[in-house]
């Protein structure tokens, strides 16, 4: 293909690599892409004075409390009026039970990052305030931008395309809503400006972030200098035993620190 007009000659200037997209899409260019995805965003923060921010991991699941109250009373008025297979009933009745208790991690969620984004713009010096970011996608990341929006701030949203669940949130701000092929830019750019992240209940997505992100700061591949704070309590003690890890000995008693 050509990219110029014709030549004095007739002939056809061949066309420039940096606009072939057949190539820049090819297991050729990958490296390409890579770096892309590493220096689009650290320009468009640059631009935008953004040099700090507070992380929200969690389940993209998760469901806002009165979205999970329709789904518990629509699941309840089914088995009452027996409408349609009972065990199908009863296991979706059960899951909405679970998704309506898991909902409080939701609006909780929203509240933290309105109200670090409402300590944030108070902060007199722009360079010093801190943005909101989440992973983009619904559940607790829609949660986040959610509820810095409702504070009137900006926030970050660190997309990633996935075929499931990831759907970019209303919430996040446009011109800094992000999207990533590759997990592990995405995981940089998640931890590089981070000063605190706070780790609500997840799944396999969650766990693989907030344990990438803890081995950092234990080897110190990454400065020591950001807030861990896992939500829920009741949600972590049973799902992870960090205690155990200290009693076999694959951790140490200051690595829980």
């Amino acid at each position: 293909m050509a990219d110029e007009k014709l030549g004095p000659e007739g002939l056809v200037r061949p066309q420039k690599a940096y606009k072939n997209l057949a190539f820049l899409n090819s297991p050729d260019a990958r490296t390409i892409r890579v770096l892309c995805e590493f220096l689009e965003p650290q320009a468009r923060l640059d631009r935008l004075d953004i040099r700090h921010t507070v992380v929200f991991f969690g389940s993209a699941r998760t469901l806002p409390a009165p979205e999970a109250s329709e789904r518990l009373a629509k699941a309840k008025t089914a088995i009452e009026h027996a409408d349609g297979d009972l065990d199908t009933l009863q296991r979706e009745y059960i899951l909405a039970q679970h998704a309506h208790h898991m909902s409080r991690y939701y609006e909780d969620a929203a509240a933290l990052a309105e109200r670090l984004t409402q300590w944030s713009l108070t902060l007199p010096n722009p360079e010093d305030r801190f943005v909101v970011c989440s992973g983009g996608g619904p559940g607790i990341m829609e949660a986040a931008n959610r509820g810095a929006k409702r504070a009137g701030g900006d926030s970050i949203g660190l997309n990633i395309s996935l075929p499931h669940e990831q759907f970019p949130n209303p919430y996040q701000s446009p011109e800094l809503a992000f999207e990533f092929h590759y997990f592990f830019i995405r995981k940089f750019w998640f931890v590089h400006l981070a000063r605190a992240i706070v780790v609500f209940p997840g799944g396999f997505g969650t766990c693989d972030e907030f344990f990438e992100l803890v081995t950092l700061l234990q080897t110190g591949k990454a400065a020591n200098n950001r807030s861990v704070i896992l939500y829920g309590s009741d949600f972590w003690n049973e799902v992870v035993d960090f205690d155990a890890m200290v009693r076999w000995g694959v951790i140490s008693p200051e690595d829980l620190n």
